[in-house]
């Protein structure tokens, strides 16, 4: 059964799954693997020197580097205007690019047209696992590194991966170029393996193939693709040993086998392996193992926010109008004001996950509406989200972990060959997670998913994630929803305790007495104008505050404390 033929396809169909797998991990859908391995077949054929002239191992060498850059270069030619595409956008975008490199191998006489090429045959199984072993360690040393945890990241949450600080384009476009490397490869061993390549080796069903591999193997772990390769390429031999011959019946297994595990095991058959999750234990941290170096912060006072007649409109809906709003470092503001009245909106401008219609916003000295949200991030703003983004089935340390990216140093390359100084790095980026998740008091639960912690301790978790990138403004949208009173006042204690580190807060609350007890400075907003700002006493006393807010939240809190309800009010639904 285990013939040179089957031991060497599993290795190749192993390769090429892992072309899939490298855009599977960040979340991307391609269907460009087989265009980028055909033109890579045809071109290294091509330019490769002759084994006679040359020798097999050295014309095979040459043959992968040519087919890998070529690989590279077409992943780079379709990344560039495709990044912005999504889901079955992207697919059908890269499924046409492939057939478009198809038709354009079959047309020109350079390759044989629909007679394909000759070439000599020097790939066996040795050269064949060699290649697959070094394949599946460049994932494996990936997955625990700064840039494999950000693509964890963007592939859970986009959103929540660009306010950490991730360039999400740049991931996703480096995910692209190591697709298309790894397929440029699978293309040469196949030329070098068949004898004869044609363009129909390199068609829609090619892709289909590879891709079914992919996620009936499992792209949650970097061995799935083996797993995958090794069922698919298995099953019509396990066909002919019973001597079943229908050769309509492997398509169809493997389009059931698809659905099934679409359906009931998502993360295809390596999901059946537990996964190893990034563990710490706290006492095992020496003194050496040190949080990663901080950034430089404002001084106390210094100005951090400026906003001048920021407005965001919808159509014709006013979601914010002409806010003139200054914040400096070290200040605790709150946003308040009745539901609908744009509170959330304006911190998404302040972040830069919305840009205004009008007016300006500087923070950190960037200027936001002109400035993506990884590089305002960058210049030191984090926050939380109304409803929490917690990549959920990472652990609580693990998602902390992400949010180091800003502030840790990149280990992947260094990974790669053992060196001790990504191990040093690595320890740092995990200390610095076990300092925030004890500032928010979930040391104890660093182990648990995300998923498996209760509602309060989610908010908490998001606030940890937020400070591990050693932030100078935190802004976090509504962080005592769900938390009842004794919850409430030690968020209340730990925003004050923070801020007296030099940290400046702005965050959106409906609980009233917390605004009042925690803010230097509260800001109210109705209908999307800034109706009041000023200290607590003076919101508190603002008439125009009382009718617009203050006495019917009141009276809402009372009516809730009187029910026995100690959560908080209604969430902002404006987003």
């Amino acid at each position: 059964m285990f013939t040179e033929s089957v031991l060497v396809f599993i290795a190749l169909n192993g390769i090429f799954a892992y072309s899939f797998y490298a855009v599977l991990v960040a979340g991307q859908l391609s269907l460009g693997q087989a265009g980028f391995a055909g033109i890579a077949a045809f071109v290294a054929a091509t330019l490769a020197p002759t084994p006679a002239s040359w020798g097999a191992v050295p014309t095979l060498i040459v043959a992968i580097v040519i087919g890998m850059v070529v690989g590279s270069l077409a992943a780079v030619i379709l990344g560039l205007p495709t990044m912005r595409l999504r889901g079955v956008f992207l697919a059908i975008a890269t499924l046409g690019f492939a057939e478009g490199i198809r038709i354009f191998i079959l047309n020109q006489s350079w390759t044989g047209g629909a007679q394909g090429m000759s070439v000599p045959k020097i790939v066996g199984p040795e050269v064949a696992w060699v290649l697959l072993i070094v394949v599946a360690y460049w994932f494996w040393r990936q997955g625990r590194s700064r840039y494999g945890r950000a693509l964890e990241a963007i592939r859970e949450d986009e959103l929540a991966a660009r306010s950490i600080g991730i360039d999400v384009g740049k991931h996703r476009l480096a995910a692209f170029v190591s697709a298309g490397a790894i397929a440029g490869l699978y293309g040469v061993l196949w030329a070098y393996f068949m004898r004869i390549i044609a363009p129909e080796d390199f068609s829609f069903s090619t892709a289909i193939d590879g891709l079914v591999t992919a996620v009936v193997g499992g792209s949650t772990n970097f061995f799935g693709p083996i797993l995958g390769s090794g069922f698919q390429t298995m099953l019509p031999e396990i066909q002919r040993s019973i001597g079943i011959e229908a050769g309509w019946l492997r398509p169809f297994i493997s389009g059931l086998l698809l659905l099934i595990v679409i359906l009931y095991l998502p993360g295809g058959i390596a999901s059946l392996v537990p996964r190893r999750k990034q563990k710490i234990d706290v006492s095992s941290l020496g003194v050496s193992d040190v949080p990663v170096a901080g950034r430089s912060h404002p001084a106390k006072g210094e100005l951090v926010v400026q906003l001048n007649a920021l407005a965001k409109e919808y159509g014709g809906v006013h979601a914010v109008q002409g806010v003139d709003l200054t914040v400096r470092s070290g200040d605790v503001v709150g946003l308040i004001g009745p539901n609908g009245a744009g509170k959330t909106t304006l911190v998404n401008m302040i972040s830069g996950l919305i840009p205004p219609s009008s007016g300006s916003a500087t923070v950190l000295g960037v200027e936001v509406g002109k400035t993506p949200v990884h590089r305002i991030a960058a210049a030191g703003v984090t926050r939380t989200f109304q409803h929490s983004k917690l990549f959920n089935r990472l652990t609580a340390l693990e998602n902390v972990l992400i949010g180091t990216h800003l502030v840790a140093k990149p280990t992947f390359l260094r990974r790669l060959i053992w060196l001790p100084s990504a191990r040093r790095d690595e320890r740092a980026a995990l200390a610095q997670a076990a300092r925030c998740l004890d500032r928010v008091g979930l040391i104890e639960k660093a182990n648990v998913e995300a998923k498996g912690l209760s509602y309060g301790d989610q908010r908490r978790l998001e606030i940890a994630r937020a400070l591990a990138a050693d932030p100078s403004v935190l802004i976090l949208d509504e962080p005592a929803a769900g938390m009842n009173h004794v919850e409430a006042e030690a968020l209340s204690e730990l925003i004050r305790s923070l801020a007296n580190d030099g940290l400046t807060i702005i965050f959106i609350e409906h609980n009233v007495g917390m605004v009042l007890g925690t803010c230097d400075h509260i800001a109210v907003l109705n209908f999307g104008q800034l109706i009041a700002s000023g200290t607590p006493a003076e919101i508190e006393a603002d008439e125009r505050v009382i009718e617009a807010y203050l006495g019917a939240a009141q009276d809402d809190q009372s009516d809730k404390t009187t029910a026995g309800d100690s959560g908080s009010a209604p969430t902002d639904g404006r987003a």
